[in-house]
Parts: C-alpha cells; structure tokens; sequence
C-alpha cells in the first residue's frame, strides 16, 4: 500500500496555485443554472490540521497559505472556500480539494471522490460527510484513474475532474497522458485538470511532453516557480494542464504567475 499522506504538505505553495485555479473553474461553472459533476481521482482526506504534528513537522503551511496574505480578494472563491471552511472547522484547517469543491458547489451538483489509502478513506468519508449539505456525494475507496474510466461520462456531462496524484508510483510521468487522452475521448465535453509537481531531477518531463504532444483541445498549460520548501527537497514548482479550461481561467494563471514570480 501506497504511504503518501498529503498533511505533510497541506497548504504549501503548490497547494495555492492548485486550489486557486480549481476555485476560479467551479466558481465559472456554478454561475450556470445547471447542474455539474465534480471528479475527484486522488481525494485524500479533505481537511488537514495546519497545527498537528504532520504539518508542523515539515513547516510547508508556513512558506504557503500564510506567506501569501494579501493575494486573494475575499470576494475571490478560494478566498471564499476558505472563509467556509474556517467557519466550519476553525482557523488552523485547511482544505483540500474536496473540502474546497464542497464549500463551492451547490445542493444540485454530484460530487464523486476515489481514494485508495486505507486510512486517508476513513477520514475522507468522516470529513465530507460532516461538511456534506448535499446528497450528491460518492464515495470509493479505489484506484483513482480506474474509478475515472468507469464513470466518464458522467451524468450531468457538464462538470470538472481534478487528477492530482502523489507520483509515488514514477511510472505515473509517463501513463497519466495516455489515460488522460481516454478520459477526454470517453468525455470530451467535460474540464480535466491535472497537477504535478516540477522537480529537480526532471522527473516530471515525460509528463510534460507526453501531454503537450497530446495537443488536447483548449489546453491551458500553466507553471509557477517557488524555492523548495525544505533544504534537499526536490519539488521546486507546480504546474496544472488543463483541457477544456473554461472562459478567463487564464486570466487568473496570468495573475498567479505574477504572484509567484515575487516570491
């Protein structure tokens, strides 16, 4: 079984330019008077304590959501998430994305989430199913890209998967691009983001390359660039690919990047 647990790194720099441009996308979706699908392939466990011992252990909260005061307008949806997550669990937790997608979408949007981690599940099922207002919430303790293939498409059609693995399995540089190319012929209406880290070694490159030579259509592609937040750590940035990117998202990648090149 696979060890990642994302509460080492909740809330790092990473995480802001993630959940920004995922805020910014359900927030253009919801505007609609119509009903989305959320897919969520590597959900983890939703809600992180940025005072418990995983993320004081590492410090990457520090260097991220609260070294960025000032970048989000709190009319801004991840401003707003935020906000709704603090009100509901206090001060010192952080969303994930799932927590991030619950605090967005509305009663009648469909919320599926996959994670395979044993432990990661359990709390998974216990946080959104505390934070649930909705009864569109599904839950599968499952390989996060098989569960993908099995639903696309979704119903409604209209909606938004998020792909964010931990890349513990290397092999994942260089497959995620051909599953992702099936994904989008099953469901070629639907928004598929992906993030990865960008690392030291280039790692990440066949990823890179691998999507890039998909030519996916209306692909945005957008990287920033941190110092690592660790001595010897090897992720120094983050990128998000994103096909069907909905009307203004780059805008906001524009604004980010702009953001981070201060740093």
């Amino acid at each position: 079984m696979l060890s990642y647990q994302h509460g080492f790194h909740a809330g790092n720099l990473a995480d802001v330019q993630k959940h920004a441009l995922l805020s910014v996308m359900l927030d253009y979706m919801t505007r609609k008077d119509k009903p989305i699908s959320y897919i969520e392939t590597h959900a983890g466990r939703a809600l992180y304590d940025l005072e418990g011992s995983q993320a004081q252990k590492t410090g990457e909260a520090t260097k991220g959501i609260k070294a960025v005061d000032g970048w989000f307008k709190p009319s801004h949806p991840y401003a707003r998430a935020l906000k709704a997550i603090a009100e509901a669990h206090g001060k010192n937790i952080y969303p994930g994305s799932p927590a991030i997608a619950q605090a967005l979408l509305r009663d009648t949007d469909q919320l599926h989430l996959a994670e395979l981690h044993p432990t990661e599940f359990e709390e998974l099922t216990a946080n959104t199913k505390a934070s649930s207002s909705f009864a569109g919430l599904h839950l599968k303790q499952q390989d996060g890209i098989q569960f993908a293939q099995s639903i696309c498409p979704p119903e409604p059609k209209r909606g938004l998967m998020l792909i964010d693995p931990s890349y513990e399995i290397k092999s994942d540089f260089e497959t995620l691009p051909s599953q992702i190319y099936k994904l989008h012929r099953k469901w070629n209406v639907g928004i598929i983001a992906l993030w990865y880290p960008i690392l030291k070694n280039g790692t990440h490159q066949p990823l890179v390359e691998g999507m890039l030579y998909a030519n996916f259509p209306g692909c945005l592609h957008h990287e920033v660039r941190f110092k690592p937040a660790q001595k010897g750590h090897g992720m120094f940035g983050s990128g998000m690919f994103v096909i069907n990117a909905p009307y203004g998202l780059s805008d906001e990648t524009a604004r980010l990047t702009s953001l981070f090149n201060r740093l």
